[in-house]
């Protein structure tokens, strides 16, 4: 049997919440930024914390493919170098009218820092999926402190 997704039609530009709409537009403008001459699909995220500030990332290729990195993690690395750790939201912005959900090791470490994470999937439409990513992830792997 085939989940059906639910999909808000409404332009994400235009939602209301200024904060959302904020977070939606750094994620649609970060695909102008992605480095993809292999794949050619150029990818946004930014991720919003508890205090409102957004941190953005984009997808970086590389010719050896296991170097390349996912605008999710960027995003999530920026906001750590600037010692932000409490994550509210997240909006993946993809190149074209598919929806681009999270690889699973952007899910893992999302994970470490936010399990309740609302996670928003944009498309060049301007429609939008929101997810909790519990959802994407049910079971994430945790080293409890003195495991070996």
């Amino acid at each position: 049997m085939t989940k059906q997704i639910e999909i808000n039609i409404d332009h994400p530009l235009d939602s209301g919440n200024l904060e959302m709409d904020n977070l939606f537009a750094r994620a649609l403008d970060m695909r102008n930024y992605a480095y993809a001459p292999y794949s050619k699909l150029t990818v946004g995220a930014a991720l919003l914390t508890e205090n409102g500030r957004i941190f953005s990332g984009c997808n970086v290729e590389n010719a050896s493919y296991g170097l390349t990195m996912c605008a999710e993690r960027i995003a999530v690395f920026d906001a750590i170098s600037h010692a932000r750790k409490d994550f509210k939201a997240i909006a993946i912005a993809s190149p074209n009218d598919k929806f681009f959900y999270p690889c699973g090791a952007c899910l893992q470490v999302m994970a470490e820092f936010s399990p309740d994470l609302d996670i928003y999937l944009i498309n060049n439409s301007g429609a939008f999926v929101k997810r909790k990513l519990k959802e994407f992830l049910p079971y994430t792997f945790k080293l409890e402190k003195g495991e070996n």
